[in-house]
């Protein structure tokens, strides 16, 4: 990945936060980062008769002001800043064109506010052409300015593996390699669906059988990666349930939970699942979402 780390910033504590972690992870992964404003969506606070120019004026502040700060402590970061008059949404799936991330605010244990609020959407995390994290602004998983560090205990990139096979490799490579940059561990999460409890219920032998032909299955789809980054500590989660609740269960100590969706040939098509749906508003750690064919 060379293009940049694009992080949407409209001034509220969510934007902030994620544009703190954006820094961070921009710096681990030698990738400038673009600060990214659009002034034609808030604030919806100013009279309408200052328009334009009050509003250009506050987003140009709030790109100095974020600037400076994340300059003071990286101060090696390539980082510039873009004040828009575009949509914000449309400006975030534009740069998501040739940026390495994308990363949005997220109210979290609700709807996402975006960074305008009320006019980014579920859609952009659906139409994204790069990976894109959403991070909280209260999140323990995130180092938030110079007042808190992030919580010591998150040391697990945890993956959301729906299938094996080539729609894996995507977010499998996005997760070693954040794991190998955090020096945390990988876990991988496989939920058994609950209907399987109905052709292999779990009693004896039977049960043992088809549990390790599912780790099997999720150990086969590791195997690449565990031989490219050989140092990595992973963890191969296995567990009846639905699959959201196994996925929340096991981010619980998470420092990032990645999850994979479908890319969608038009933006009358795109669909988040439901699981991607409760981890982005529940999961207690910043959550990205990686496009795969």
């Amino acid at each position: 990945m060379t293009g940049p780390v694009v992080v949407g910033l409209d001034g509220a504590p969510a934007s902030v936060t994620a544009a703190w972690w954006a820094a961070r992870e921009a710096a681990d992964r030698h990738l400038p980062l673009l600060l990214l404003h659009s002034w034609t969506s808030r604030p919806f606070d100013v009279p309408a008769a200052r328009k334009a120019l009050a509003r250009q004026r506050r987003g140009s502040q709030i790109l100095q002001r974020t600037q400076s700060e994340l300059l003071e402590r990286y101060a090696d970061l390539d980082l510039v800043t873009e004040l828009v008059p575009v949509d914000a949404a449309q400006a975030l799936l534009d740069a998501s064109g040739t940026a390495s991330l994308l990363v949005l605010g997220s109210q979290g244990h609700g709807p996402l506010t975006g960074f305008v609020l009320g006019s980014i959407s579920l859609h952009v995390l659906g139409l994204s052409r790069c990976p894109t994290v959403t991070v909280r602004a209260d999140d323990p998983a995130v180092e938030s300015g110079w007042g808190r560090p992030a919580a010591a205990d998150r040391q697990e990139i945890v993956v959301g593996v729906r299938e094996a096979g080539p729609a894996s490799a995507p977010l499998l490579e996005f997760a070693f390699t954040s794991a190998d940059l955090h020096g945390a561990r990988v876990r991988a999460v496989r939920a058994l669906p609950v209907s399987s409890l109905v052709t292999h219920p779990p009693v004896g032998r039977a049960d043992e059988g088809y549990e390790t032909d599912e780790h099997g299955r999720l150990a086969a789809a590791l195997a690449p990666w565990r031989q490219k980054f050989p140092g990595i500590d992973v963890v191969d989660h296995v567990a009846r349930g639905p699959a959201a609740q196994v996925l929340l269960t096991a981010s619980a100590q998470g420092m990032l939970t990645v999850l994979g969706r479908r890319r969608h040939p038009s933006p009358l098509t795109w669909k988040l699942g439901p699981v991607a749906q409760a981890a982005l508003h529940h999961a207690p750690c910043p959550v990205a979402v990686v496009p795969h064919d």
